[in-house]
Protein backbone atom coordinates (compact mmCIF):
# COMPACT_ATOMS: atom_id res chain seq x y z
CA UNK A 1 0.00 0.00 0.00
CA UNK A 2 1.35 3.55 -0.95
CA UNK A 3 1.50 6.09 1.43
CA UNK A 4 -1.21 8.51 0.05
CA UNK A 5 0.04 11.56 2.47
CA UNK A 6 3.11 12.89 3.41
CA UNK A 7 4.71 13.93 7.02
CA UNK A 8 5.33 17.13 5.63
CA UNK A 9 1.80 19.14 6.12
CA UNK A 10 0.37 16.35 7.80
CA UNK A 11 -1.74 18.12 10.46
CA UNK A 12 -3.70 19.99 7.46
CA UNK A 13 -4.76 16.76 5.86
CA UNK A 14 -5.85 15.74 9.03
CA UNK A 15 -7.90 18.32 10.23
CA UNK A 16 -9.60 18.20 6.74
CA UNK A 17 -10.42 14.38 6.82
CA UNK A 18 -11.83 15.00 10.28
CA UNK A 19 -13.57 17.94 9.65
CA UNK A 20 -15.55 15.67 6.77
CA UNK A 21 -16.10 13.00 9.18
CA UNK A 22 -17.91 15.40 11.57
CA UNK A 23 -19.53 17.91 9.73
CA UNK A 24 -22.86 16.08 10.61
CA UNK A 25 -21.69 17.47 13.84
CA UNK A 26 -20.68 20.99 13.27
CA UNK A 27 -22.11 23.02 16.46
CA UNK A 28 -20.86 20.43 18.61
CA UNK A 29 -18.59 20.67 21.29
CA UNK A 30 -15.00 19.98 20.12
CA UNK A 31 -11.53 20.07 21.81
CA UNK A 32 -9.47 22.24 20.92
CA UNK A 33 -5.90 21.46 19.84
CA UNK A 34 -3.00 20.87 21.68
CA UNK A 35 0.82 19.18 20.39
CA UNK A 36 -1.30 18.19 17.62
CA UNK A 37 2.02 17.78 14.94
CA UNK A 38 3.84 15.95 17.54
CA UNK A 39 0.49 13.17 18.23
CA UNK A 40 -1.08 13.50 14.75
CA UNK A 41 -1.05 10.31 12.71
CA UNK A 42 2.51 10.01 11.17
CA UNK A 43 1.12 8.76 7.68
CA UNK A 44 -2.08 7.21 6.06
CA UNK A 45 -2.04 4.58 3.90
CA UNK A 46 -4.96 4.53 1.20
CA UNK A 47 -8.31 2.80 2.80
CA UNK A 48 -9.98 0.51 1.02
CA UNK A 49 -12.79 1.86 0.00
CA UNK A 50 -15.01 2.40 3.32
CA UNK A 51 -14.52 5.69 4.94
CA UNK A 52 -14.95 4.26 7.95
CA UNK A 53 -11.48 1.95 7.80
CA UNK A 54 -8.64 4.21 8.73
CA UNK A 55 -4.97 2.51 7.95
CA UNK A 56 -2.22 4.41 9.53
CA UNK A 57 1.74 3.68 8.74
CA UNK A 58 3.20 3.20 12.15
CA UNK A 59 6.56 1.93 12.45
CA UNK A 60 8.40 1.20 15.35
CA UNK A 61 11.70 2.66 14.49
CA UNK A 62 10.25 6.11 14.07
CA UNK A 63 6.96 6.00 16.80
CA UNK A 64 8.97 4.34 19.48
CA UNK A 65 12.82 4.67 19.26
CA UNK A 66 13.03 8.16 17.69
CA UNK A 67 10.01 9.50 20.20
CA UNK A 68 11.15 7.62 23.36
CA UNK A 69 14.53 9.25 25.01
CA UNK A 70 13.88 5.17 26.47
CA UNK A 71 11.98 2.56 23.94
CA UNK A 72 8.67 2.27 25.99
CA UNK A 73 9.41 4.00 29.06
CA UNK A 74 9.99 7.28 28.64
CA UNK A 75 8.75 10.14 26.27
CA UNK A 76 11.16 12.64 24.72
CA UNK A 77 9.97 15.46 27.15
CA UNK A 78 8.38 17.67 24.44
CA UNK A 79 5.91 15.38 24.24
CA UNK A 80 4.78 16.04 28.07
CA UNK A 81 2.87 18.95 29.62
CA UNK A 82 3.72 18.31 33.64
CA UNK A 83 1.67 21.76 34.60
CA UNK A 84 -1.33 19.18 33.78
CA UNK A 85 -0.71 17.14 37.52
CA UNK A 86 -1.63 20.44 39.39
CA UNK A 87 -5.04 18.92 38.21
CA UNK A 88 -4.56 15.31 39.10
CA UNK A 89 -5.81 13.83 42.35
CA UNK A 90 -5.57 10.25 43.91
CA UNK A 91 -9.16 9.48 45.15
CA UNK A 92 -11.00 6.48 46.52
CA UNK A 93 -15.15 5.59 45.65
CA UNK A 94 -17.25 3.72 47.85
CA UNK A 95 -18.76 1.09 45.79
CA UNK A 96 -20.76 -2.00 45.82
CA UNK A 97 -17.49 -3.59 45.70
CA UNK A 98 -15.99 -1.49 48.00
CA UNK A 99 -13.67 1.65 48.27
CA UNK A 100 -12.28 1.52 44.47
CA UNK A 101 -8.99 3.65 43.66
CA UNK A 102 -8.85 5.81 40.81
CA UNK A 103 -7.19 8.87 39.76
CA UNK A 104 -8.97 12.17 38.18
CA UNK A 105 -7.37 15.12 36.43
CA UNK A 106 -9.47 18.10 35.77
CA UNK A 107 -13.06 19.16 37.40
CA UNK A 108 -14.70 17.08 39.77
CA UNK A 109 -18.02 19.11 38.63
CA UNK A 110 -19.52 20.78 35.49
CA UNK A 111 -17.28 19.25 33.72
CA UNK A 112 -17.47 20.09 29.70
CA UNK A 113 -16.98 15.78 29.04
CA UNK A 114 -15.70 13.10 30.73
CA UNK A 115 -13.12 10.66 29.77
CA UNK A 116 -12.76 7.41 31.73
CA UNK A 117 -9.45 4.97 30.78
CA UNK A 118 -9.72 1.45 32.22
CA UNK A 119 -6.71 -0.80 32.16
CA UNK A 120 -6.33 -4.50 31.04
CA UNK A 121 -4.99 -7.24 32.52
CA UNK A 122 -1.68 -7.20 35.19
CA UNK A 123 -2.67 -3.14 34.58
CA UNK A 124 -3.89 -0.44 37.20
CA UNK A 125 -5.30 3.00 37.42
CA UNK A 126 -1.67 4.40 37.13
CA UNK A 127 -1.06 3.46 34.05
CA UNK A 128 -3.63 5.59 32.67
CA UNK A 129 -1.53 8.69 34.43
CA UNK A 130 1.58 8.16 33.19
CA UNK A 131 2.80 10.91 31.68
CA UNK A 132 5.84 9.31 30.04
CA UNK A 133 5.23 5.79 28.76
CA UNK A 134 2.68 5.22 25.90
CA UNK A 135 5.04 7.87 24.22
CA UNK A 136 3.34 10.51 26.00
CA UNK A 137 0.08 9.95 24.97
CA UNK A 138 -1.81 9.64 28.55
CA UNK A 139 -0.13 13.11 28.75
CA UNK A 140 -2.03 14.33 26.13
CA UNK A 141 -5.28 13.29 27.32
CA UNK A 142 -5.13 14.56 30.65
CA UNK A 143 -4.08 18.09 29.05
CA UNK A 144 -6.72 17.93 26.57
CA UNK A 145 -9.43 17.24 29.38
CA UNK A 146 -8.13 19.83 31.73
CA UNK A 147 -7.31 22.20 28.48
CA UNK A 148 -11.05 22.28 27.76
CA UNK A 149 -12.97 22.18 30.92
CA UNK A 150 -13.27 18.38 31.06
CA UNK A 151 -12.45 15.73 33.44
CA UNK A 152 -10.48 12.61 32.85
CA UNK A 153 -10.88 9.47 35.35
CA UNK A 154 -7.98 6.26 35.46
CA UNK A 155 -9.68 3.85 37.86
CA UNK A 156 -8.54 0.33 39.19
CA UNK A 157 -10.41 -2.19 37.42
CA UNK A 158 -11.32 -4.20 40.30
CA UNK A 159 -12.49 -7.67 38.37
CA UNK A 160 -12.79 -8.21 34.58
CA UNK A 161 -16.05 -9.34 35.34
CA UNK A 162 -20.07 -8.74 36.22
CA UNK A 163 -18.86 -7.28 39.54
CA UNK A 164 -15.97 -5.11 38.41
CA UNK A 165 -18.06 -3.50 35.29
CA UNK A 166 -21.07 -2.77 38.55
CA UNK A 167 -18.43 -1.15 40.41
CA UNK A 168 -17.22 1.42 37.72
CA UNK A 169 -20.61 1.34 36.88
CA UNK A 170 -21.34 3.48 39.60
CA UNK A 171 -18.10 5.53 39.21
CA UNK A 172 -19.69 6.35 35.96
CA UNK A 173 -22.97 7.30 37.39
CA UNK A 174 -21.46 9.43 40.42
CA UNK A 175 -19.90 11.58 37.80
CA UNK A 176 -22.87 11.83 35.59
CA UNK A 177 -24.60 12.98 38.62
CA UNK A 178 -21.74 15.85 38.92
CA UNK A 179 -21.45 16.45 35.08
CA UNK A 180 -24.75 15.84 33.69
CA UNK A 181 -24.64 18.03 30.61
CA UNK A 182 -21.30 16.59 29.78
CA UNK A 183 -20.85 13.41 27.43
CA UNK A 184 -19.15 11.01 29.40
CA UNK A 185 -16.87 8.02 27.01
CA UNK A 186 -15.25 5.22 28.02
CA UNK A 187 -11.78 3.81 26.75
CA UNK A 188 -10.96 0.31 27.52
CA UNK A 189 -7.04 -1.09 26.53
CA UNK A 190 -7.16 -4.94 26.35
CA UNK A 191 -8.70 -6.67 28.46
CA UNK A 192 -10.15 -3.34 29.84
CA UNK A 193 -13.28 -4.39 26.97
CA UNK A 194 -14.63 -7.22 28.95
CA UNK A 195 -16.05 -3.67 31.09
CA UNK A 196 -16.96 -1.50 28.10
CA UNK A 197 -19.18 -4.28 26.80
CA UNK A 198 -20.86 -4.93 29.85
CA UNK A 199 -21.28 -1.94 29.94
CA UNK A 200 -22.96 -1.49 26.90
CA UNK A 201 -25.07 -4.92 27.62
CA UNK A 202 -26.91 -2.93 30.30
CA UNK A 203 -29.84 -1.00 29.80
CA UNK A 204 -29.53 1.50 32.90
CA UNK A 205 -25.45 1.80 32.60
CA UNK A 206 -25.45 2.43 28.79
CA UNK A 207 -27.40 5.50 29.23
CA UNK A 208 -24.99 7.15 30.85
CA UNK A 209 -22.09 6.57 28.06
CA UNK A 210 -21.75 8.64 25.55
CA UNK A 211 -19.87 6.20 23.03
CA UNK A 212 -16.63 3.57 23.49
CA UNK A 213 -13.17 3.67 22.01
CA UNK A 214 -11.45 0.08 21.80
CA UNK A 215 -8.15 -0.19 21.97
CA UNK A 216 -6.32 -3.50 21.00
CA UNK A 217 -9.26 -5.20 22.34
CA UNK A 218 -11.26 -8.25 21.89
CA UNK A 219 -14.44 -8.74 19.80
CA UNK A 220 -17.32 -9.85 21.66
CA UNK A 221 -20.31 -10.91 20.06
CA UNK A 222 -23.10 -10.28 22.79
CA UNK A 223 -22.42 -5.93 22.10
CA UNK A 224 -24.54 -6.67 18.83
CA UNK A 225 -27.67 -7.68 21.03
CA UNK A 226 -27.10 -4.74 23.66
CA UNK A 227 -28.78 -1.60 24.51
CA UNK A 228 -25.81 0.30 23.64
CA UNK A 229 -26.25 -1.30 20.13
CA UNK A 230 -30.03 -0.84 19.74
CA UNK A 231 -29.17 3.14 20.91
CA UNK A 232 -26.61 3.45 18.10
CA UNK A 233 -24.05 4.24 20.77
CA UNK A 234 -20.74 5.01 18.69
CA UNK A 235 -18.12 2.37 18.75
CA UNK A 236 -14.24 3.01 17.60
CA UNK A 237 -12.20 0.16 17.14
CA UNK A 238 -8.23 0.42 17.23
CA UNK A 239 -5.87 -2.51 16.62
CA UNK A 240 -2.82 -3.47 15.87
CA UNK A 241 -2.22 -5.20 12.10
CA UNK A 242 0.64 -7.53 13.93
CA UNK A 243 -1.29 -8.12 17.00
CA UNK A 244 -0.33 -11.33 18.75
CA UNK A 245 -2.80 -11.46 21.84
CA UNK A 246 -6.30 -10.89 19.55
CA UNK A 247 -5.78 -11.29 15.98
CA UNK A 248 -6.37 -8.84 14.08
CA UNK A 249 -8.61 -10.40 11.54
CA UNK A 250 -11.40 -11.39 14.17
CA UNK A 251 -11.45 -7.73 14.96
CA UNK A 252 -11.68 -6.65 11.76
CA UNK A 253 -14.63 -9.30 10.90
CA UNK A 254 -16.10 -7.51 14.24
CA UNK A 255 -15.99 -4.10 12.85
CA UNK A 256 -17.65 -5.34 9.41
CA UNK A 257 -20.13 -6.97 11.65
CA UNK A 258 -21.65 -3.42 12.62
CA UNK A 259 -22.19 -2.67 9.37
CA UNK A 260 -23.51 -5.27 8.32
CA UNK A 261 -26.16 -5.26 10.99
CA UNK A 262 -27.12 -1.54 10.37
CA UNK A 263 -25.54 0.42 7.15
CA UNK A 264 -25.23 3.77 8.73
CA UNK A 265 -24.29 2.67 11.85
CA UNK A 266 -21.66 4.98 13.83
CA UNK A 267 -18.78 2.53 14.15
CA UNK A 268 -14.87 3.90 13.14
CA UNK A 269 -11.85 1.01 12.46
CA UNK A 270 -8.15 1.98 12.66
CA UNK A 271 -5.91 -0.26 11.67
CA UNK A 272 -2.16 0.43 13.17
CA UNK A 273 -0.11 -1.09 9.81
CA UNK A 274 2.62 -3.65 12.01
CA UNK A 275 1.81 -2.53 14.75
CA UNK A 276 1.69 -4.62 18.47
CA UNK A 277 -1.11 -5.06 21.16
CA UNK A 278 0.16 -1.58 22.99
CA UNK A 279 0.29 0.17 19.56
CA UNK A 280 -3.70 1.61 19.28
CA UNK A 281 -2.82 3.20 23.58
CA UNK A 282 0.33 4.55 22.41
CA UNK A 283 -0.63 5.95 18.88
CA UNK A 284 -4.62 6.59 18.81
CA UNK A 285 -4.96 10.02 18.57
CA UNK A 286 -7.19 11.10 21.27
CA UNK A 287 -8.37 14.53 19.68
CA UNK A 288 -9.95 13.36 16.94
CA UNK A 289 -11.20 10.00 18.07
CA UNK A 290 -13.27 11.60 21.10
CA UNK A 291 -14.25 14.95 18.44
CA UNK A 292 -15.92 12.16 16.76
CA UNK A 293 -17.85 10.86 19.10
CA UNK A 294 -18.70 14.16 20.72
CA UNK A 295 -19.54 15.42 17.27
CA UNK A 296 -22.75 12.52 17.11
Amino acid sequence: MAIFTARFGLAAVLTVFFTVLVSAGANAFELKRYKERLFAYPGLLKPDGDDRYLIVDYRESRDIDARDQIPERRVWGRYVSLKVKRSQQELSFDGPLGPLRYFAVGRLAGARVVTLYLHGRGGNGKQGVNDFSFGGNFNRLKNLMVRNGGLYLSPDVPAFDASGAKAIGALIAHYRSLSPAAKLIVACGSLGAQICYRLAGDKAMSEDIAGFILLGAPPVEAVFSSPALARNTPFLLAHGSYDKVYPIEAVEAHFREFTRRKADYPVRFIRFETGTHGTPIRMIDWRSALNWILSL
